[in-house]
């Protein structure tokens, strides 16, 4: 029976193009997921959008002499389109500056206070002197007063693990100027974390296949939980929903607890543009639904505690009670889903110091789908990894062109231009032929059982096998050779080799869609087995302005296993896959690293 899948993708900020470091951990894992899926004959729902509130935002804005809307409208747009020619296959990627988010962000609000989890009292605000805007927490760096470490940010310790607020800080800085920040009392709303404790505890003790650091640095954290303010002094963002508050031009949610409930309200755009106002429901208030959510590992917090805190809260299932809002009671993650840090040529991301190269100047010179190999083959999965230009270049060399793109393009080459038609096997299978079919069609269950638990590198290393195991059959029984003396057996190679390309090209398409589509073609099949994202332009579903979403239909007949191939469809040259990249570009990069183009 299907399953109900939705992929919850974190959302990017829109003070800027993104990196590829960024779709490192978001983007392209939850792509591979989800096009998994969706083979497998599951019912997915995609969701994301840009992250567009805050004082990050009004920051870039001022730097660049724009408001703040003119900002997040234009590097919605440039994200949007980005992650477009990427391939990520999102049902819906949309904003937070939509009146549909604005409206379910302040739903859930009053819901928990409702309940009780949202609490009224003084904080203490840090505040730029020169600017005298709010500083977000993680605005603001200092010395941990736990352990010591000079770089804590104004809500957690990266080095200990410790939430902090930002007065705690120990010689206390802005991140934008440098300036010493000051502290002074104004009345804000806090989510009551303390009160989730046992709920959050329990739930965390029954995720036993998540990824072990995710699991333990989650706990650690249900450890020591404090309030957490959810409102700040800002001109910018969703408005407080509730009596004297909601008309004031200087009080607004905060970012991070807008941002995570875009995953709700994106869904719920999703089905209200889709004529099914209520379909949402299927992925998050059945029982047998699951959700997984995307990310890097600096985003866990709010993933494995604040998010579902606010769930729980909304469910009235806390400390204090309460019952679930009007939307019903919202399921909590099935798994968090973080990868750690990429770094680029041994350092840290650094647009400043031009340690960085954005995804659409990649694409401008390189093919999406290398990008997307070189990410789920050498990505930070489990562990922080360093993108290096020579490594691109050798994978891009040695296993997209050599590997993959060698074997589709001298099996259908030599196809083209002896038969040009699939041939039959007839009867005249070998055992050494139903080998490498076996290995073939069994591959399918080992590689999806990876890609269901988001294993990706071991499931496109598992694939690479079987297209290595593919390549030796074909220089093994060399069909080239038996033109004149045996031209029947010469149809059963060809027909073996060509079925074993379908089979690879399947097992490929979760990671290489762009490619995929094109063997899929080549082959003589009918029909889309890769779909691509669309980029329309909509109207806001409550007379906000029209912005561009990313979303797509992404039904498919394909399936997730071994499929005849079309005996008898013609076959015709192929034109080679991949581009083979000269060593000096490793050389030409570093310069333009260098250079800070």
């Amino acid at each position: 029976m299907p399953r109900n899948i939705l992929t919850a993708v974190a959302w990017p900020y829109a003070n800027g193009p993104r990196h590829i470091g960024h779709v490192a951990g978001f983007g392209v894992p939850s792509d591979v997921f989800s096009r998994y899926q969706r083979l497998a004959g599951n019912k997915v729902l995609m969701v994301s959008g840009t992250d567009e509130h805050g004082t990050p935002i009004t920051v870039q804005a001022d730097n660049e002499g724009v408001s703040p809307r003119v900002l997040a409208d234009r590097y919605n747009r440039v994200i949007a389109e980005d992650l477009q020619r990427l391939g990520l296959a999102y049902d819906l990627f949309t904003r937070t500056t939509t009146r549909n988010h604005y409206s379910v962000t302040q739903d859930l609000f009053r819901q928990l206070h409702a309940n009780g989890y949202v609490v009224e009292k003084p904080t203490l605000s840090a505040i730029s002197p020169s600017t005298g805007r709010t500083l977000p927490d993680r605005y603001i760096e200092g010395t941990c007063p736990i352990c010591g470490y000079d770089g804590a940010r104004g809500d957690q310790c990266d080095n200990c693990g410790n939430q902090l607020d930002p007065e705690q800080l120990l010689n206390p800085r802005s991140r934008i100027n440098g300036e010493t920040p000051k502290f002074v009392e104004s009345q804000h709303f806090f989510l009551d974390l303390p009160a989730f404790a046992d709920a959050l505890g329990s739930w965390l003790q029954s995720r036993t296949d998540w990824r072990p650091n995710v699991l333990k640095f989650s706990m650690n954290l249900v450890e020591d939980l404090k309030p957490r303010a959810i409102s700040r002094d800002l001109d910018w963002g969703v408005p407080i929903p509730l009596p004297g508050w909601e008309d004031r031009g200087d009080k607004r949610l905060y970012v991070w607890f807008d941002a995570v409930i875009g995953y709700l309200s994106a869904s719920i755009e999703w089905a209200r543009r889709s004529g099914d106002a209520d379909a949402w429901r299927q992925w998050w208030t059945e029982p047998d639904a699951e959700s997984y959510y995307f990310m890097g590992k600096d985003n866990v917090t709010f993933h494995s505690v604040i998010w579902p805190s606010i769930l729980l809260g909304y469910d009235g299932e806390g400390a204090h009670g309460g019952s679930p809002g009007d939307l019903g009671r919202l399921s909590l993650p099935t798994e968090v889903v973080s990868s750690e840090f990429l770094t680029m040529e041994g350092r840290k991301f650094s647009s400043s110091r031009s340690v960085v190269i954005y995804v659409r100047d990649f694409l401008d010179r390189y093919s999406a789908d290398a990008l997307r190999y070189y990410l789920s083959a050498a990505g930070p999965e489990s562990n922080d990894t360093d993108f290096t230009w020579s490594e691109f270049v050798r994978r891009n060399n040695d296993e997209l062109v050599a590997a993959w793109g060698n074997l589709v393009n001298r099996t259908l080459s030599f196809t083209a231009k002896n038969i040009g038609t699939i041939p039959s096997a007839g009867d005249g299978l070998t055992d050494a032929d139903r080998a490498l079919l076996a290995t073939t069609s069994a591959a399918f269950e080992t590689i999806g059982a990876d890609l269901d638990r988001s294993r990706v590198k071991a499931a496109i290393a598992e694939t690479m096998r079987v297209v290595s195991e593919a390549n030796k059959y074909l220089s093994d029984h060399a069909p080239w050779k038996l033109r004149e003396s045996d031209p029947d057996r010469m149809r059963v190679i060809l027909h073996t080799a060509l079925q074993a390309v379908s089979d690879c090209n399947t097992l490929l398409a979760p990671f290489l869609p762009h490619t995929a589509q094109q063997v899929h073609a080549l082959l003589g099949r009918d029909g889309v087995l890769a779909p691509s994202p669309e980029l329309r332009e909509v109207d806001d579903l409550d007379g906000g302005p029209s912005y561009p979403v990313l979303t797509g239909d992404y039904s498919t007949a394909a399936r997730w296993g071994s499929e005849p191939i079309p005996v008898g469809a013609e076959v015709a040259p192929p034109t080679p896959l991949f581009a083979k990249l000269d060593p000096s570009v490793v050389d030409e990069e570093l310069a333009r690293m260098e250079q800070g183009e």
